[in-house]
């Protein structure tokens, strides 16, 4: 088909905690090259980071929903990784095993309520001390002020789609316009700006888009309209071939999704009556944020279809396809915007002459389901939600165009930073630089599977806790802490993962293969079944409320 163009709140990140002020065979291989030596020649490095923006949305991974040229341009002139892991599927534990190069289990932030710990080890502190000038720009979300930053300018938790607050170096300043419109203004300045243009520099570009609720922006308000987006072949599955986990989640689009707070279904006047003394108050200063203008565009776009919906009282599998379609069509116009940005942030990084020396990585902090099991949201280690798009061009080192099979992960992030730096990796850090990955692929040896431990439940979303291990073939995962159950899934006979076959005899064999590759990793990475979050179910269960 044609390609188309252009949680709440845990991811919603808003539990109301306050801030505290406080980012291998190949495909196509690479050519063997020689990094840079001398501290003259270290490249700079730009780490772009989207919020659950997946594989499924983007051209360069063959997307069937949406078209993507601007990051698309990143994988033309570098090298697209198809199998890129993440160790815990959740916001703010990603961006702590990004920053320090280690498991939940050991950075300390195993869920999206406890805070990072902003004095440990970290590879933007130790690129700053090797004379890097570093900066963060945009979505931070560990709930503490960053260090080893030269500048930092981010979102104070989630952040607002419209008209948003920044956090400056400590001073709070609002802005008027569109949040990922001004991520990339403030990126863009800092580039401009920064204090010295004779040493190598880290910039974290980091953008709100496309997390929960979907809040397109003013100039992508139509995108879509009048085309029906393409459902996804398991959106009605009935979990036969799974456990308990997937039946009993509480991400499930047509039950799950808020009619106001996910579908827009509503009109401003309406709101503040609805809504002012209910539990869900939270919706209010989200949408009361728009200005004037903002919201006579919004409203020329969202109420004729506002009007239709209430006219026409869908049920069952026609309410579903509505909802489905009001979802993925928001979701694709914040991934547009995001799109246009990056396409305006390389223009401005060719035209400035900082390309040629610049590593450029694009990425998200996990994967995404977008729709396929009839789900939103991710946390779970099925393929959707554990693999996030990894992208990177390296002028003179990777060769443009090239694919990369291995499965590398955000473990490997910080290593593969300090490496091109020629700085030295600390000992405690887990991942592996992929350098060799970049510049010599056929010589590379790499790891044969891929670690993950999720730990937030009882939670939002209610998925249960479970870790397991992945092969270029296989995946086992063990569902527990209130259950019991062990899952096994063949990758090449069942991609979709429809059929557990942990009880089918005919892979036993590979059942105590899997057991003992998961047994190694465990003990390989220094984590057990019993080094469980601290936070018990009771502790908790407050924020059941959150659940939509």
């Amino acid at each position: 088909m044609k390609k188309l163009r252009n949680t709440l709140f845990n991811d919603l990140g808003i539990l109301y905690f306050p801030i505290l002020l406080c980012l291998v065979g190949c495909g196509n291989q690479t050519k063997p090259k020689e990094v840079a030596k001398s501290a003259s020649e270290r490249p700079n490095i730009i780490f772009i980071m989207t919020d659950d923006h997946t594989k499924q949305a983007i051209g360069a991974y063959g997307s069937l929903i949406n078209e993507t040229p601007n990051i698309d341009r990143i994988a033309q002139n570098g090298m697209r990784f198809e199998r890129c892991f993440v160790t815990n599927s959740i916001c703010s534990p990603s961006r702590a095993t990004i920053l320090t190069g280690k498991y939940s289990h050991l950075n300390g932030v195993t869920d999206n309520i406890k805070a990072f710990d902003g004095s440990q080890q970290t590879f933007p502190k130790l690129l700053q001390a090797a004379g890097y000038e570093t900066a963060i720009v945009g979505k931070w979300h560990l709930k503490t002020a960053p260090t080893g930053f030269d500048h930092w300018n981010i979102l104070p938790d989630q952040g607002d789609y419209y008209n948003p607050e920044f956090v400056e170096n400590g001073d709070t300043i609002s802005h008027t316009g569109y949040v990922t419109d001004i991520i990339t203004d403030k990126a863009i300045n800092w580039l401009e700006n920064r204090n010295s243009k004779e040493e190598p520099f880290l910039l974290l570009y980091q953008h709100k888009a496309p997390h929960r609720n979907w809040l397109p922006g003013p100039e992508h308000l139509n995108m879509y309209d009048n085309v029906d987006i393409p459902i996804p072949e398991t959106y009605f599955d009935d979990y036969t071939g799974r456990g308990t986990a997937a039946r009993e989640q509480k991400f499930h689009i047509m039950e799950d999704q808020d009619i106001i707070f996910d579908s827009k279904n509503f009109k401003f006047d309406e709101l503040k009556e609805r809504y002012e003394d209910s539990e869900r108050n939270y919706f209010l200063p989200m949408f009361q944020r728009l200005n004037d203008e903002q919201r006579a565009a919004w409203a020329e776009a969202y109420y004729p279809e506002v009007e239709a919906f209430r006219q026409a009282n869908l049920k069952g599998e026609a309410l579903a396809k509505w909802k489905y379609q009001r979802y993925i069509k928001d979701y694709l116009r914040c991934v547009a915007s995001v799109d246009d940005n990056m396409g305006r942030f390389l223009d401005y990084l060719e035209a400035s002459g900082q390309a040629d020396n610049t590593i450029v990585v694009y990425t998200s902090d996990q994967g995404f389901f977008l729709g396929e099991h009839g789900w939103f949201d991710k946390r779970f280690m099925y393929e959707e939600s554990f693999s996030p798009p990894l992208l990177i061009q390296w002028p003179g080192v990777i060769e443009p165009g090239s694919v990369n099979t291995d499965l590398v992960s955000n473990l490997d992030f910080a290593e593969t930073f300090l490496d091109a730096a020629k700085v030295d990796v600390p000992e405690d850090m887990q991942g592996t630089s992929m350098l060799p990955l970049f510049t010599d692929p056929d010589k590379a040896e790499w790891r044969k599977s891929a670690y993950y431990h999720y730990y937030e439940y009882q939670g939002v979303h209610s998925i249960k806790r479970h870790y397991g291990v992945r092969t270029e073939r296989y995946k086992l995962m063990h569902f527990y802490h209130d259950i019991n159950e062990w899952e096994l899934y063949d990758l090449k006979e069942d991609p979709q993962e429809m059929n557990n076959v942990y009880h089918d005899p005919n892979y036993s064999a590979i059942k105590e293969k899997m057991h003992e590759e998961l047994r190694k990793v465990m003990k390989k990475y220094g984590d057990s079944e019993i080094q469980r979050d601290s936070i018990l179910m009771d502790d908790v269960k407050k924020y059941d409320w959150i659940h939509l």
